[in-house]
């Protein structure tokens, strides 16, 4: 099992925010009509989806989701994890999107419209990082 390193979750957390909040920042721009709705909005998830997208990688980690002895490891957890994780994302982001463009539909839309983004996105992100040694121990990476 890859058991990675607390600097490990917090280099994916990073590399990931920052894919997510551009993606944000756009839909929100495009579905308000509004860019300063599309920063606002982006800047604001930064702090709330790096601490609950962090927590989110530590449950993750202590999941065991082992199959005959042998951990589901690679494509089917992946799939796993960005399921629940846009989950969590599109509930944060209807939120916040409600609250500063001060329209529920509006906050509703952007949160729809990420589902679709993010999932293709954070997807990859997990690939990436799946084949990325960064942050694993020696033995790890064998």
């Amino acid at each position: 099992m890859r058991s990675g390193s607390h600097k490990r979750h917090i280099a994916k957390t990073i590399t990931w925010r920052l894919v997510g909040t551009l993606d944000t920042m756009f839909l929100a721009w495009i579905i308000s009509g509004n860019p300063i709705v599309g920063l606002q909005v982006g800047f604001a998830e930064v702090i709330t989806k790096m601490t609950l997208y962090y927590i989110h990688e530590r449950v993750w980690f202590k999941v065991n989701l082992s199959k005959g002895g042998k951990i589901l490891e690679s494509r089917k957890r992946h799939i796993a994890k960005a399921v629940t994780w846009r989950f969590f994302g599109t509930i944060d982001t209807m939120i916040l999107a409600w609250f500063i463009s001060g329209n529920p539909v509006v906050g509703m839309k952007i949160g729809l419209a990420e589902v679709a983004t993010k999932m293709i996105l954070y997807y990859l992100h997990e690939r990436v990082w799946y084949k990325t040694n960064f942050g694993l121990s020696e033995r790890e990476k064998k």
